[in-house]
């Protein structure tokens, strides 16, 4: 009777004891799928595997990238205290440990590199009774911390396909109610292949996450290469976009009062609001390069302003041969005075096509604004004759041409704007036709916004401002900032910082962009750190918030 219930008893604790490593295995996988954090995930598995089998101390090998090595990811010993690798910021400093020998061979000798090797598991009831392997630099690690390794468990991890994952490692099994160190049982080693199956698999996960993640940064990264190499300072905007953009969508985040004091930002939003930033303008990709570097308002494949020079040249040409005709029709002893008439003529003649050429070429530089008397005297320089090589008499300019300079800001004209504004739908249809994860769905729908504005009259939807999602609005004005501030455009100068900024008032008091994420970004001055990282120092002046348009310091 006695026997029969101790033996209950001696059922029950077993029966408890699976069922409490059960359970530890069944909250770590629930912590596995959970995890996205790689070295709190090994720390995880490394903890569990110990817990599990009572195990003073433990090793978890990781794969290096040429798949030849078994690399020290993290090391646990209690008696010794000692903690390295993992989260701990502790290195450990020990070399990888060899899969292959000199000769090519595997290395069978290192019973983690033979655990790699085989794919079996390798239990070891004492160390230094066994034969099969090289424990020499175990004994040199006992020799210098005082400690005894007695019982290893070393089990391989593979994922679903059998790739290698790493190799779990444990030392020392304890006995539960004395503490002696024992042999790890059989059933120890089935739970931790168990954890080591799973453990690989999710390990596996993740760095497929990781890796998915690393490819379409670079994937980015390509496109904006491919923008780069068709235009450097486009290639540049959309690396500092994003940068701004981040900054006032932190500034908003911290508002504790006014409209935008309920708004706020988790770590995945700012992942989508940053990816959008980067690929704001991808559809500049499909934009000929002619239009996206137009310098000049007579630039096409190349700057018109020459043509137009040589025009010129040719029409002073006329005049001189028409004055050294006139000559000679005075015979051959001509009166002074006509002589110096006609000089005069000829020399009002130069001057006046010499300084219609510089207006040419003022008008063609672009600007914030052209001036109006200028805009006034280009159509009447273009009234001026010349012959072209048919002898026919034509305008010095074209249709075209007075149309190019005619252009009141910048050096776009309504074809090159209308040429260039489609790389917005561009964009739009380039990032809706990629199958967005969860987190990142909203990318299209702000990368996408940055050209709207608040009153409805921006592209390419016409979306008025509560139509648009705060993160959009915060990219319409980093845009626009980053634009006015860049100091490599082949068009126009750098704005220092308080021009931009009261232009960018002028945009507010328009009702093109949020006014309250503007208040925001002159109050928290958000654009100051983009400054002081971005812009040339000559621009960073000092910046009077009385003078911005629409703000109110």
């Amino acid at each position: 009777m006695m026997s029969t219930q101790a033996g209950s008893v001696q059922d029950q604790l077993i029966a408890d004891d699976i069922a409490l490593r059960l359970e530890k295995l069944t909250e770590l996988s629930v912590a596995l799928s959970a995890n996205r954090d790689i070295p709190q995930l090994l720390e995880s598995i490394l903890r569990t595997a110990k817990s599990i089998t009572r195990a003073d101390g433990g090793t978890l090998y990781g794969v290096t990238p040429d798949g030849r090595h078994l690399s020290f990811d993290i090391s646990i010993n209690d008696t010794l205290q000692m903690y390295q690798g993992g989260k701990s910021g502790n290195a450990i400093d020990i070399a990888p440990l060899a899969l292959f020998r000199e000769d090519g061979e595997p290395n069978l000798d290192a019973v983690a590199a033979y655990a790699a090797n085989t794919r079996k598991s390798v239990n070891i009831a004492d160390v230094y009774s066994a034969a099969s392997f090289n424990f020499s630099g175990m004994r040199r690690f006992d020799d210098q911390f005082k400690y005894h390794s007695q019982s290893f468990l070393t089990v391989p991890m593979q994922d679903h396909e059998g790739e290698l994952v790493g190799v779990l490692q444990l030392i020392n099994a304890r006995h539960g109610d004395s503490g002696e160190v024992q042999p790890f049982t059989e059933t120890d080693q089935r739970f931790i292949e168990a954890l080591a199956s799973q453990a690989a698999i999710a390990i596996t996960n993740q760095l497929l996450i990781v890796r998915l993640e690393t490819l379409f940064e670079s994937f980015i990264k390509l496109i904006n290469m491919g923008i780069d190499e068709k235009s450097a300072h486009t290639g540049r905007h959309c690396e500092h976009v994003p940068e701004l953009a981040m900054l006032l969508a932190k500034a908003a985040h911290e508002t504790k009062q006014g409209p935008l004091a309920s708004f706020s930002m988790t770590d995945k939003d700012r992942r989508e609001l940053w990816t959008a930033g980067l690929l704001h303008d991808c559809g500049k990709i499909a934009t000929p390069v002619h239009i996206v570097e137009k310098s000049t308002k007579l630039e096409a494949i190349y700057d018109r302003v020459h043509t137009v020079d040589t025009r010129i040249e040719i029409m002073k040409r006329d005049a001189e041969i028409k004055l050294l005709r006139q000559q000679l029709a005075l015979g051959a002893n001509p009166d002074a005075a006509q002589l110096g008439a006609l000089e005069q003529a000829y020399r009002g003649e130069l001057a006046a096509l010499d300084d219609d050429r510089a207006a040419v070429r003022l008008a063609n530089v672009g600007s914030e604004g052209m001036a109006p008397e200028l805009q006034e005297r280009i159509p009447k320089i273009a009234l001026r004759q010349w012959r072209g090589p048919d002898g026919a008499a034509q305008p010095l300019l074209s249709a075209d041409e007075v149309t190019n300079l005619l252009v009141r800001a910048g050096t776009l004209n309504g074809k090159d704007r209308e040429i260039i504004n489609n790389h917005i739908v561009v964009t739009i249809k380039m990032l809706e036709s990629l199958p967005w994860p969860k987190h990142l769905q909203r990318v299209p729908e702000y990368a996408g916004g940055h050209h709207e504005k608040m009153d409805g009259k921006g592209y390419p939807k016409g979306l008025r401002g509560d139509q648009m999602s705060i993160p959009a609005r915060i990219m319409a004005i980093a845009d626009i900032f980053e634009a006015l501030t860049a100091n490599d455009r082949p068009y126009k100068r750098g704005n220092t910082l308080s021009e931009a900024l009261q232009i960018l008032g002028g945009f507010r008091e328009r009702n093109h962009i949020d006014p309250d994420l503007f208040d925001v970004f002159v109050r928290s001055k958000a654009y100051l750190p983009y400054a002081q990282q971005f812009m040339n120092q000559s621009q960073i002046d000092e910046v009077d918030e009385s003078r911005i348009p629409g703000y109110v310091p």
